[in-house]
């Protein structure tokens, strides 16, 4: 994206894939929820996203190492101007799918344009970006811009390139269960809807000698079991059924692993630590409704979360509070604005909260009694200021109508602190009711913004760029499908987001970050919760990973990627 790749030309393999590693074996993951889709770039159903990383390659991927650099996978080169007005992609002329066809030019252009037709919205969002395709060889695809692009040659290199030929006579945008053709490591062997997917190693698989994936895949089969929660999981892999999880639970960590397998050392504990931005995770305000469009109101029910007492009591303290979507990196903003961040926000100073550029920021504390009356004093004084008052222990406002709200949830990993929540609100007059639904009604009314508040999380990485208009820009306000979930429409926002994609240097693009994080943090969209600075691994003894740990050692794209079972 900005400067040069890490590896040469020549490169055997990746720094954090051991090409020694053992091949064979299985592996048995856990996952939560279900599903009843194998197609994972649509929004009907829900989808098996292992599918993406096994059985579907790109024309090029993602190294974990760095934060934004690819390298070759279906296409054996990549060509761009100076300006990135353009790129032009050369598969490689031993690409095939899994039924042994060979990967085509045509197979590359109608996949771009089934995804933006009829996959997910962020598809279509980026290719209104390209202006024309044209085959420019036999192997060879150009794809002009509207406008120079830094980071579209780099989006288009993700894209998941699926075989036309299996389609024909199928609605893309239809979820199904019939396997995809696959151009990667593994098939689908066997498909249990909501209780497990099984894939095996394709022994013919093509791709199996190129650089960019020794030393990974080494297992023959991987397979993923569903749970309706996460102590269901746990008490699999207590029972030996599933190999390895990602334990959230600090207290379970601390005590939770007497179990026999565990005592006779036959289960290993290790800590991760992550090089990524901590993201935001969050009670998220819906501003399309009326009760949460004044940033007083939203600024009240933050001061009323008492996130001390509530992370000490749910999580023995082991968590950090969210601060910000880019916290915990060089590109979360700190202290007054400076220089270019200063410059993007300057024009629209008059439109952030008062202070927002020259002075630091930090969110509401306690003492972590659990209720804190000067903060509850300092919500009843904004709620005031913005219309509301108590009576009869009701806050309502001039009309009489009362403050309610409801809290959705589309499982139970955040009931506990959804029910805490709403039970801070009352000494406010606020009654909030939380609302479990299941799986696909809340993916339903997520997406097409039917609720008053939820919790999400945006991962964010080192390398933001084009996703950031998906996740916050004004278009999905009204746009369904878009992960613009607060309803965000700020000019400040869309002004970070237009530098960010405009930075040509790291200093630009830094700058540009830290405004974005700054504004989207000081408008109060969020009451954050918290992160893991470190993932927490359980896993059993004989399953072994390198010990070169990549920049993002918690990435999906490193586990199993390069695990291997002795």
């Amino acid at each position: 994206m900005l400067g040069e790749p890490a590896l040469p030309a020549d490169f055997d393999h990746l720094p954090y894939a051991n090409p020694d590693a053992p091949k064979g074996g299985r592996i048995v993951l856990g996952e939560i929820g279900g599903f009843d889709s194998l197609n994972p770039y649509i929004l009907k159903g829900r989808s098996v996203w292992a599918v993406r990383g096994l059985m579907i390659e790109s024309l090029m991927m993602r190294s974990i190492d760095e934060p934004f650099t690819l390298y070759p996978s279906l296409a054996a080169s990549v060509t761009v101007p100076e300006d990135r007005a353009w790129v032009e992609f050369t598969l490689d002329p031993r690409a095939r799918f899994s039924d042994g066809t060979p990967v085509t030019v045509e197979d590359v252009i109608w996949s771009m344009e089934v995804l933006a037709e009829k996959g997910l919205p962020a598809f279509g969002s980026t290719w209104k970006q390209v202006a024309k395709v044209e085959r420019t060889g036999e192997l060879s695809v150009r794809f002009d811009f509207v406008e120079p692009d830094p980071e579209l040659p780099l989006i288009l290199a993700l894209r998941p390139i699926l075989q036309k030929a299996h389609y024909e006579g199928r609605d893309f945008a239809e979820s199904s269960l019939e396997p995809p053709i696959a151009s990667g490591p593994y098939l689908i062997e066997e498909v249990d809807p909501s209780r497990r997917v099984t894939f095996r190693k394709d022994p013919d698989w093509w791709g199996a000698d190129l650089p960019v994936n020794r030393g990974r895949f080494n297992f023959d089969v991987i397979r993923h079991e569903w749970f309706k929660d996460g102590s269901a999981l746990f008490e699999a892999f207590r029972a030996g059924d599933i190999d390895l999880v990602r334990d959230g639970d600090p207290a379970r960590w601390e005590d939770g692993y007497a179990f026999p397998a565990a005592q006779r050392g036959e289960v290993v504990q290790e800590t991760i630590p992550s090089g990524r931005p901590s993201g935001m995770t969050g009670f998220v305000f819906n501003t399309r409704r009326d009760l949460f469009k004044d940033m007083r109101v939203r600024e009240a029910l933050g001061l009323a979360f008492d996130f001390e007492w509530v992370n000490q009591t749910l999580n023995r303290g082991a968590f950090a509070r969210v601060r910000s979507p880019f916290g915990g990196s060089a590109l979360g903003f700190e202290g007054p604005a400076e220089g270019r961040e200063r410059e993007i926000l300057a024009p629209f100073a008059a439109d952030l909260p008062d202070g927002a550029l020259d002075e630091g920021f930090a969110w509401p504390q306690t003492d972590g009694s659990g209720r804190s009356r000067r903060n509850l004093r300092a919500a009843t004084k904004l709620l005031a200021e913005a219309g509301w008052s108590v009576k009869d222990g009701v806050l309502v406002d001039g009309a009489g109508r009362p403050f309610r709200f409801e809290i959705l949830l589309g499982g139970p990993a955040w009931e506990t602190a959804a029910e805490v929540f709403a039970r801070q609100l009352k000494p406010l007059g606020i009654e909030a009711s939380v609302r479990l639904v299941d799986g696909a009604q809340y993916e339903a009314r997520r997406s097409d913004y039917d609720f008053d508040m939820i919790v999400n999380t945006w991962a964010m990485s080192l390398s933001p760029g084009a996703e950031q208009r998906f996740y916050w820009g004004r278009a999905g306000v009204t746009q369904g499908g878009t992960r613009n979930y607060p309803g965000i429409d700020s000019p400040a926002v869309e002004a970070a987001i237009d530098a960010l994609l405009a930075a040509a240097t790291l200093e630009d693009q830094r700058a540009a970050v830290r405004a974005l994080d700054r504004v989207l943090t000081v408008g109060r969209w969020f009451v954050p919760l918290w992160y893991a600075p470190e993932s927490r691994i359980a896993y059993r003894a004989d399953l072994h990973h390198p010990e070169r740990l990549p920049l993002y050692g918690d990435w999906p794209g490193w586990l199993p990627d390069v695990w291997w079972r002795e």
